[in-house]
């Protein structure tokens, strides 16, 4: 497997664009993703019980339609709790969308990210796609992944290609997301494109498995917006054979698209609102899988510990203090901890340790932390930032 630049225009057969259609002042606000062959579709949704209309046309899509040839997103307007009206406008943009790819509206999927409560601009929007359309090419990809930003201070992109069954394979994505960042699902948009050829059971089953591990592995702010969206197509442009069952091939993909949507979530806790510190949280000796996940989420969570991690201080009783508040079951007394390779915790007690290293540690832009709960072998990694002022600043004044 190999890293390659690029994002959702690497795989065959797709190509994107993104403008600026007026919902902002200046920035790109639009972006379409289309496929020339009809693609598969696994996707993955926000668990808020306040869902956007986007959300719901996605999933009424997704029942009625097996192949899907475009994705429409806007940044800038969320088109949540806008009730009858917002269902109405996402609808109206597949449907305009369809009328200018020529396909049906069912195969044409919504997504929205920006403001909540505020009706879309239809005027502008409409207008938008006409001019988008035209723009579609292989080259517009990092195009549409600037268009997606919100608060976002930089584009994500991701890559990767790999051979199945003597075919060169390959998949790529975009992503945006810095603040309302808390798992089920992490708060983001991301989109997936890749040209193999799998069953749509799989394509489910391989989402679904690599977002738990990554998508669901972060945390900024612990909030869970209602926008939530992870899709992701497969147009079989690359010609391997179709993987139907959960052999060799399979393995090869669900670690090709591990490895891109881990790398984009590692971006979006990078670009944590107002963040100068990303965090990596490792747990390891644990009795099982999601013992090891729930403390790794409730320390990459913990307000205290991000306020430390952001004034440099080696307050190693709040990370166990998170520990001990995750809900999993572990022996405290035997919980060793780590700042990068320096150990400040031992058997759950405090040890001497050199405050001057502990502070160089800190004063990095890139910190791990780990905790080895002595307890097994299962083990799990999460990613955060550090909480401070400017993330006050940021989201004081995100709707005016």
């Amino acid at each position: 497997m190999k890293k390659i630049q690029g994002g959702v225009t690497v795989a065959k057969g797709f190509k994107a664009a993104g403008l600026h259609s007026g919902i902002k002042k200046v920035k790109p606000d639009m972006a379409l993703i289309a496929t020339t062959t009809p693609a598969k579709v696994a996707g993955q949704f926000t668990t808020n019980l306040v869902q956007a209309a986007p959300l719901k046309v996605c999933q009424e899509h997704l029942k009625v339609s097996d192949q899907f040839s475009a994705i429409i997103i806007n940044s800038g307007n969320a088109n949540a709790c806008t009730g009858q009206q917002g269902l109405q406008d996402a609808k109206k943009m597949a449907s305009i969308v369809a009328q200018n790819l020529n396909c049906k509206t069912e195969e044409v999927l919504v997504a929205s990210t920006g403001v909540i409560g505020v009706n879309l601009p239809m005027d502008k929007i409409a207008s938008g796609i006409e001019k988008i359309v035209p723009k579609l090419s292989g080259d517009g990809g990092k195009d549409a992944a600037e268009a997606i930003m919100t608060t976002d201070t930089f584009s994500k992109e991701y890559a990767v290609k790999f051979e199945l069954d003597g075919k060169e394979v390959r998949l790529g994505g975009i992503a945006k997301g810095s603040g309302m960042i808390h798992p089920n699902m992490a708060t983001m948009l991301a989109f997936i494109t890749t040209d193999a050829a799998i069953s749509t059971n799989l394509l489910r089953q391989a989402l679904s498995s690599a977002v738990a591990k990554s998508f669901n592995m972060i945390t900024v702010d612990g909030d869970t917006s209602t926008n939530d969206t992870v899709l992701l197509l497969a147009n079989g442009e690359a010609n391997n054979k179709e993987i139907t069952e959960e052999n060799s091939d399979f393995a090869k993909f669900s670690e090709a698209l591990l490895q891109v949507t881990t790398e984009l979530a590692k971006a979006i806790a990078k670009d944590g609102e107002g963040a100068t510190k990303f965090v990596e949280v490792q747990v390891v000796g644990a009795s099982t899988d999601e013992v090891a996940s729930k403390v790794a989420l409730s320390i990459a969570g913990s307000n205290l510990v991000k306020t430390a991690l952001f004034g440099e201080d080696a307050n190693w009783g709040r990370i166990i203090c998170a520990a001990g508040y995750s809900g999993a079951d572990f022996d405290p007394d035997k919980v060793k901890i780590y700042l990068g390779d320096l150990q400040v915790g031992d058997y759950g007690r405090g040890i001497d340790f050199s405050e001057e290293q502990a502070k160089e540690i800190l004063s990095n832009s890139e910190i791990i932390l780990k905790v080895d709960l002595q307890s097994g072998s299962s083990q799990a990694t999460a990613w955060t930032c550090d909480l401070t002022f400017d993330y006050i600043k940021i989201n004081a004044s995100y709707r005016t």
